[in-house]
C-alpha cells in the first residue's frame, strides 16, 4: 500500500458492502485494529461508516456494531431502511446509501490527499473518477478473493491502488478460526 506519512486520509466504508465482501472471505473485521492501521499510515481526518438501519428494530444485529463505532472514533452515516414485501412475499429491507457517500466523498476530497473507499460496488466508478481529478489518490479496498469477486471490474481499474480485503486480513481482521466446531 502506498501511503504517506504527511498525507490526510479519510476512509470511506460502505458497512453492507464491506461486511459482505469480509463474510465472503470467512473474516470479521476488528474496526478498532483497522482504525489503528490507517491512523498509523498519515493523518486520519475522518472515518465514515455509511449503513441504513430499520427504524424500530432496536435487536438489530448490527446495532451494537453501529453504537460501538459512533464512540469509538468513527463517523456513523445511518438512515432509516425501508422493509417491504417481494412479489414472493418474503420480508425485504431497502436501504443504499450511495447518494450520502458520494456527496460526503465529494466535499471530502477538497481536504484530503488520499480516500479509502471500501466498496466494490461499481456504481461508484464515476464517483472515483471525480474525486482525481480533484487530485486526490483513491484506494479501494474489496476482493477478488471470493467466488464471484466483490469489486466490480470497472471500480478496480478507476482506483489509483485496488487493495484486497484478503491481503489485509493480518492488520484489519481478528485471527481466523480454522473450523467451526467447539
Amino acid at each position: 500500500m502506498a501511503f504517506y506519512k504527511d498525507e490526510r486520509i479519510a476512509l470511506f466504508i460502505d458497512g453492507a458492502n464491506l461486511y459482505s465482501a469480509a463474510k465472503a472471505l470467512g473474516l470479521e473485521i476488528d474496526f478498532r485494529k483497522l482504525l489503528d492501521e490507517f491512523q498509523t499510515k498519515g493523518r486520519l481526518l475522518r472515518a465514515n461508516y455509511y449503513t441504513a438501519l430499520l427504524e424500530n428494530d432496536d435487536y438489530s444485529p448490527i446495532r451494537p456494531l453501529v453504537d460501538w463505532l459512533a464512540y469509538n472514533g468513527f463517523n456513523v452515516i445511518k438512515k432509516a431502511a425501508r422493509e417491504f414485501t417481494d412479489r414472493d412475499g418474503r420480508r425485504r429491507v431497502r436501504g443504499n446509501m450511495d447518494i450520502e457517500l458520494t456527496v460526503d466523498m465529494l466535499h471530502m476530497a477538497e481536504h484530503a490527499d488520499h480516500i479509502v473507499l471500501f466498496s466494490g460496488d461499481g456504481d461508484f466508478r464515476r464517483l472515483v473518477e471525480a474525486v482525481k481529478a480533484r487530485g486526490v489518490r483513491v484506494s479501494v479496498v474489496s476482493t477478488m478473493q471470493s467466488q464471484p469477486p466483490m469489486i466490480a471490474d470497472d471500480l478496480r481499474r478507476e482506483a489509483d491502488v485496488f487493495i484486497d480485503l484478503d491481503d489485509m486480513a493480518d492488520l484489519i481482521a481478528r485471527p481466523r478460526r480454522d473450523n467451526d466446531e467447539g
